[in-house]
């Protein structure tokens, strides 16, 4: 579906077209065409191939879903994807955006999201002299902003993870705690696969051989490569310390039960001693010298109350009880 398609001339927002009227603006370097597309059909794709004049490639990769961040260059777009992500009910949620980029053109498509971009085209509206500079303006614009979204979702989530570190101590329950720690590994490592492999393509769009439409950002694009990297890093740190506090919550359970094993052995050992007396003097024989004896009675249980608070304090002592 398309939501906006805005032409742009020398920086200044011109008018509003539907799609089968821009085809006029192409290859006119003083308009700049943006539009946006949500959840795209085959038939709403295949008039952007014809007025674009696009490969069937690149119509192919734009209608892929689940796809790893990639840039691909062809010759006269520039494809590339990205995840855009939101952080709902403790999960998060993976959407998708890809761009094509040509000399005068920038085509967004978002799939499976809700992300709405209307201030991006708001902010660039306000910088006519870099919008009149080219494409390029709207294409860091967009990945700017990608790049943005990520952090509060990156700042939620590290603040989940000290709420749950203060609890590791407390061992109420150490099985929901880790299920808990387990699920928000799952969700960093869905921030890792967004960011991690969106490095490597923001570093194709500064420095060396770049794209055209990127020369007059490099910069731009360099410094929204630097803010991924810092926020890739806090992605692996939270990373390493679930992974540390979810073999801490291990241990800590393992002692629980090895404490909880320590004292049912104890009293175990108590308990034999005492079954063992008194099945000896149980014993119906015929010659037992103390059976017959006028304290046999109570030297027996002094010997039996004897061996348990022994039995007792010796556990004690080594912290077995």
């Amino acid at each position: 579906m398309l939501i906006k398609c805005t032409v742009y001339k020398n920086g200044i927002k011109h008018n509003e077209f539907p799609l089968s009227d821009i085809a006029q603006f192409l290859n006119k370097p003083e308009y700049i065409i943006w539009a946006a597309f949500r959840d795209a059909n085959k038939e709403e794709l295949n008039q952007i191939q014809d007025i674009f004049d696009l490969h069937d490639v690149v119509m192919e990769e734009t209608s892929e879903v689940d796809q790893r961040p990639r840039m691909a260059e062809y010759t006269n777009a520039i494809y590339l994807s990205s995840h855009l992500l939101t952080f709902t009910q403790g999960k998060v949620e993976t959407g998708e955006m890809s761009l094509l980029v040509g000399s005068n053109y920038v085509l967004t498509f978002r799939k499976r999201s809700e992300h709405q971009f209307i201030g991006i085209r708001e902010r660039c509206e306000k910088e006519p002299e870099l919008l009149k500079l080219g494409s390029g303006y709207i294409f860091y614009s967009i990945i700017d902003e990608i790049v943005n979204r990520y952090v509060p979702i990156v700042d939620q989530i590290e603040d989940e993870i000290e709420l749950l570190e203060n609890k590791i101590f407390e061992q109420k329950n150490s099985k929901t705690l880790i299920k808990r720690l387990y699920s928000l590994k799952k969700e960093v490592n869905k921030l890792h696969h967004a960011t991690a492999p969106l490095i490597d393509v923001l570093a194709k769009l500064f420095g060396g051989r770049i794209p055209t439409v990127c020369t007059n950002f490099q910069e731009y694009f360099r410094h929204v490569h630097k803010n991924l990297i810092r926020l890739n890093s806090s992605i692996d740190a939270m990373r390493d310390t679930l992974s540390a506090e979810i073999q801490v919550t291990l241990a800590l359970s393992n002692i629980d039960k090895s404490e909880i094993t320590k004292k049912l052995a104890a009293w175990a050992a108590i308990f034999a001693v005492c079954t063992t007396l008194v099945g000896i003097w149980g014993m119906n024989f015929k010659h037992m010298p103390e059976l017959e004896w006028q304290y046999g009675y109570p030297v027996a249980l002094a010997i039996i109350i004897g061996a348990i608070v022994y039995l007792y304090k010796l556990f004690k002592k080594s912290e077995w009880l």
